[in-house]
């Protein structure tokens, strides 16, 4: 039976108490700053206490057991680690705008979103183009870099609300587009399945926090539909990394298949 990577393992948990004690001492201590109603778009109203929007803010513990799973699978791929990780950060990096409200809170909640969708953007053209991890690494900064570029821009936007959110759906978009002509061109051997599935998690997830977000919204409630929001995405994280783990590419540039 195949052994779990060490690697991963020890790198997706080392980040979970990390950031989620440092997140801690950080809301403690007002680390991230004032409340400047960076949450106020979500739907909870925010609350008195250190912790500002109680649902918003926990059902983040999604992505940190959906990081810990993908570090736990015994598929092991090259990504396997840095995707655990990353899936990991994207819980106490939204809780803490979620739970502070603060500015500082809210650029890390938008980072740890572009570092995911960039991921699976640069992932997906390093397979398509069948070329090496260095031009992974190239294309991953460049999305970033762009993210943030475009999250300078502060003007309000309909429905994505933020120029930020935008560019993580082009990311997403472009991703989903790579991934089904991958999976089209039977390029490699896969369980398509669990891409599919992880498209419609996340396209359900972002129909539910609209309709919540508009006219269901429910302020005072613990059942939040952003919340939901968060719980879906991880599942579709972890979902997406389920079909990297079942592909296998013979014919890749690295030489080896998953």
């Amino acid at each position: 039976m195949p052994q779990r990577s060490r690697t991963a393992l020890v790198a997706a948990g080392s980040t979970a108490v990390l950031s989620c004690g440092l997140l801690a001492v950080a809301i403690a201590r007002g680390w991230l700053g004032p409340d400047v109603g960076r949450g106020n778009t979500f739907c909870e109203a925010a609350r008195p206490g250190p912790v500002r929007q109680p649902a918003n803010t926990f059902s983040n513990l999604g992505f940190v057991v959906a990081g810990l799973l993908i570090a736990w699978d015994r598929t092991k791929t090259p990504v396997q680690a840095p995707m655990a990780v990353i899936v990991v950060l994207l819980g106490p990096a939204s809780a803490a705008m979620h739970a502070t409200q603060s500015a500082a809170g809210g650029a890390l909640d938008m980072l740890s979103m572009y570092l995911i969708a960039a991921f699976a953007v640069s992932y997906a053209v390093m397979r398509r183009l069948r070329r090496g991890y260095g031009l992974f690494a190239a294309v991953y900064l460049a999305c970033v870099g762009a993210c943030e570029l475009a999250g300078l821009y502060t003007t309000p936007i309909p429905v994505v609300m933020y120029a930020g959110n935008v560019a993580f759906g082009v990311l997403l978009l472009t991703a989903v587009a790579l991934e089904i002509g991958i999976i089209r061109r039977r390029e490699s051997r896969s369980q398509a399945g669990f891409a599919y599935a992880s498209i419609g998690a996340m396209v359900l997830a972002f129909t539910i926090w609209n309709v919540t977000n508009q006219g269901l919204c429910a302020p005072h409630s613990l059942l939040q539909g952003h919340a939901v929001w968060h719980l879906l995405s991880a599942v579709a994280a972890y979902l997406l990394y389920r079909y990297y783990a079942s592909e296998v590419h013979p014919n890749a540039a690295t030489g080896t298949g998953h």
